[in-house]
């Protein structure tokens, strides 16, 4: 359908553009370098020929393909975001191409020896005879999420191309800072219009996805006294043993190394200290909402007997919700999933229906009225130098927008 060294040269016009998202800032988009890849998109919609092209204050970008049939269909929307995780660079992103994959080693950093092994991530072995978009090693790629950018446009310009395909209108959203859970913060449904949606965020081929992580983050600090260590007898408390003291009090075993599926977590992602004050940073991640709750009333509990066993107020807790499982939101409307399946299927894609160990934009905009399942982007190993995307997974991820549309103007017919 699509044309594979258009959409090669789309995707690496988008990861080129720096866009890492910053945690620690509190406006939105979070860093300015976002506004670039913004702003580039609002231009192609327009050259492509989208209607309602608009960018608001926040870089939230939106338009629309008018639809092409008399009778009444249900506005659908596709959404991905255009950040990039703040926990690996994305300066300077210099892609590899590898057509052709012969299923051995690739090395992407000879002088670093650097290598993407099939070994090690077997899922490399799905893509013999493949084209691989990799990193150099130094660097994410950033399929997460401008491969469901690349997939979108495409699909929509392919639309724009070939009227006799008939479709409902469809709206269509770019957002910031989802790598930081603030993708949706600013999202303005009511505007988008839709009465529900998609991300295009997941990760391999096939992967369809509308149940999702309950999310927190929980912030633990600890206090201390620093006293010249020669007279510290009685005098010094140091904090970084009571924080040693919270790490081993939690489940070893319920961390991310040790969990999969529907398994939940305790995950210390930060922890910076000194004798005088020490910082965890965590996330609480369960699809169960009880069990969510319970790890939650866990790190609260523990706070409490650790200040009791030292007799004051030495560790503190803040925990914030982020974001609750879609699956809620989505039951109810279980057709958009089988719409998404049927769609797949159609276009020689095997559905993989599973739950995100993550979230996404979708997750929070299910609880804003706006049901939105999750469907693969194609990426594999996020965050990370080992990140890589199949070319050929991202020409199908445009083959189900497309037809994922023809299929909804014609259920309303």
């Amino acid at each position: 359908m699509t044309n594979k060294q258009h959409i090669i040269d789309r995707f690496i016009s988008y990861v080129k553009i720096d866009t890492q998202s910053d945690a620690s800032s509190s406006s939105t988009p979070s860093t300015e370098k976002q506004w670039d890849l913004a702003r580039k998109l609002v231009e192609e919609l327009r050259e492509i020929g989208l209607q309602d092209v608009s960018i608001d204050d926040n870089a939230y970008v939106m338009a629309t393909l008018p639809a092409n049939v008399p009778h009444n269909v249900p506005v659908i929307g596709f959404v991905s975001h255009f950040d990039t995780t703040p926990e690996f660079t994305g300066t300077n992103v210099n892609p590899q191409i590898i057509e052709n994959y012969d299923g051995k080693d690739i090395i992407l950093n000879k002088e670093q020896d650097i290598v993407l092994s099939p070994d090690y991530f077997e899922d490399l072995n799905l893509y013999k005879g493949q084209t691989l978009i990799t990193t150099d090693g130094t660097t994410l790629l950033g399929a997460d999420d401008k491969a469901g950018i690349t997939e979108i446009i495409t699909a929509m310009e392919y639309l724009v191309d070939n009227p006799e395909i008939p479709h409902g209108k469809i709206r269509i959203c770019f957002t910031p800072d989802e790598e930081i859970g603030r993708g949706a913060h600013k999202f303005d449904v009511e505007k988008f219009g839709a009465e529900w949606a998609y991300t295009m965020d997941g990760s391999e081929i096939g992967e369809l996805e509308y149940e999702n992580f309950n999310a927190a983050q929980a912030i633990v600090k600890v206090k201390g006294k620093s006293v010249h260590p020669g007279y510290a007898k009685d005098k010094m408390v140091n904090s970084m043993y009571i924080a040693q003291d919270f790490i081993n009090s939690l489940p070893r075993l319920e961390t991310p190394e040790h969990t999969e599926d529907r398994q939940g977590f305790f995950h210390l992602s930060n922890i910076k200290g000194d004798v005088e004050e020490t910082v965890l940073e965590y996330i609480i991640r369960d699809h169960d909402k009880t069990h969510f709750e319970a790890r939650k009333q866990m790190m609260k509990d523990l706070v409490s007997d650790i200040c009791s066993q030292f007799e004051r107020d030495c560790i503190s807790i803040e925990i914030k919700d982020q974001y609750f499982n879609m699956r809620e939101k989505v039951e109810p409307v279980m057709h958009i999933v089988d719409l998404a399946e049927k769609a797949m299927e159609q276009v020689d894609v095997k559905p993989i229906i599973k739950p995100i160990r993550g979230g996404t934009d979708g997750a929070q905009l299910s609880f804003m009225g706006l049901p939105c399942p999750n469907i693969f982007a194609g990426g594999h190993n996020f965050h990370g130098k080992y990140e890589y995307v199949p070319v050929e997974s991202m020409q199908k991820a445009a083959e189900v927008i497309v037809k994922i549309a023809e299929l909804t103007a014609k259920k309303y017919e």
